[in-house]
């Protein structure tokens, strides 16, 4: 017990460190339009599967925070819909709504994956194990990207149009673009890597 105990809490820290170097390099974050796609889930959602709900909502919520604090500093067109101490280009005032849209989609990115592959692992059993962690990779990133999204749309939508410079009538229809594209490249790619590296991770937790 107390080796796992050891074990988890090195792999805990690893994801943390992880996590603080794509954040203070263009790898964490890649500019596309108004929106950064992000590779900052990965570690979140292989440590969902590898240690656990708890410590994947734990470090999902230091996502959250890394995402405000840099919202904070680098300010973007966007960054409004992610930090309350940036100013909504409508309101010319900070809205304690981006924190909703910044941490709570953040912290499910560390609860989801853990049930879809504990769930597709029980019905598919164990040769099918790369499938169940491809699609658990792919729905953890999905997780952030369809909440994130629908949440701007939710608490900015007449601001999003303004920084798009589109009517209201047609940022959902931007959101989708978003979604299904940027938003699924990312989630293939975060399915690979969950598939990878949790096939491992996952071995060496057992020995």
């Amino acid at each position: 017990m107390k080796e796992k105990n050891v074990r988890s809490f090195t792999l805990t820290a690893m994801f943390l460190a992880i996590m603080i170097l794509l954040a203070v390099t263009p790898l964490g974050f890649i500019p596309i339009g108004p929106i950064n796609a992000t590779t900052m889930h990965i570690p979140v959602i292989i440590a969902s599967i590898v240690l656990g709900p708890r410590i994947g909502a734990g470090l999902g919520a230091i996502f959250g925070v890394i995402s405000i604090a840099r919202s904070t500093v680098l300010i973007t067109p966007m960054s409004f819909a992610f930090s309350p101490f940036i100013a909504n280009p409508l309101t010319n005032q900070g809205d304690w709504r981006a924190l909703i849209v910044a941490i709570i989609p953040r912290i499910l990115i560390g609860v989801v994956p853990y049930f879809v592959y504990k769930g597709l692992h029980y019905l598919l059993k164990q040769k099918a194990r790369p499938v169940s962690l491809f699609i658990a990779g792919l729905a953890g990133s999905m997780t952030n990207t369809i909440l994130v999204m629908n949440l701007i749309f939710f608490f900015f939508k007449d601001s999003y149009a303004s920084v798009l410079q589109v009517t209201a009538n047609t940022v959902y229809g931007v959101i989708l673009g978003i979604i299904f594209g940027s938003g699924l490249v990312e989630a293939i790619v975060a399915g690979i890597a969950t598939t990878a590296i949790c096939a491992v991770l996952l071995r060496l937790m057992k020995k």
